[in-house]
């Protein structure tokens, strides 16, 4: 049975959550501050983290930051309040795997951890059947899910450590940003190119190639090829 666990502060919305998510079938467990529930995120094992932005004690960015810079890579699907273009680009950039305005129709929210939870459970099944793709400098260890240049370890949050993964399968082909937003994001997905192009952008920063891009090189008018050498 696949386990959640809610970090909100209204308690008549986590009431309603844990009601239905249970009746789902789901394990559910839940924390009302930031603080309690990156600890319990950190400490626990869990599927899925649902993440409100605004808590007492840490807000749900930090909380999200946190926890993808102490190696967590559980998928997080983060609620706020807020409707800025700004705020769901700092939730991504935070390691949030997906957005979700309030107020949200019970269905929606169904819809995106089923999707989340199918694309965890689909990477985590490839991954222990395959061994460190290497590039460059790099090694991409599938078993950890990790990115190390040398000895050192850099942080990727769930999305972006999918990304690279099909990019380092499919090396020198030609690849459009429908197909990435197919098979890294899903095809239920309300994933737009302008979130492929914005997640490209900081992988290419955290490879350190963000001026003079390297191994994810864009093809004008048509995508990204991936060059490993």
């Amino acid at each position: 049975m696949q386990k959640i666990l809610i970090i909100e502060d209204e308690e008549g919305l986590v009431l309603s959550l844990e009601d239905r998510l249970r009746s789902e079938g789901y394990r559910v467990a839940s924390r009302m501050s930031g603080k309690s529930g990156e600890k319990e995120a950190a400490a626990g094992r869990y599927d899925l983290i649902i993440l409100d932005v605004m808590l007492p004690e840490r807000d749900g960015f930090q909380v999200c930051r946190n926890l993808r810079d102490a190696g967590v890579s559980t998928p997080i699907l983060m609620l706020t309040a807020r409707s800025t273009t700004l705020d769901t680009v700092t939730g991504l950039h935070a390691g949030a795997d997906d957005y979700l305005r309030k107020p949200f129709e019970m269905q929606e929210l169904l819809a995106r951890v089923l999707a989340l939870l199918r694309r965890g459970g689909t990477a985590a099944a490839k991954a222990a059947a395959e061994e460190v793709l290497r590039f460059g400098h790099f090694s991409l260890d599938t078993r950890r899910q990790e990115l190390t240049r040398g000895a050192r370890l850099i942080a990727l949050n769930t999305q972006e450590y999918r990304l690279l993964k099909f990019f380092a399968e499919n090396p020198r082909r030609v690849i459009d940003r429908g197909e990435l937003m197919d098979q890294v994001w899903g095809y239920d997905s309300v994933t737009t190119t302008r979130t492929v192009d914005v997640h490209i952008a900081w992988l290419r920063r955290k490879l350190g190639e963000q001026s003079e891009p390297r191994h994810i090189v864009t093809v004008r008018g048509r995508g990204y090829r991936f060059e490993p050498a």
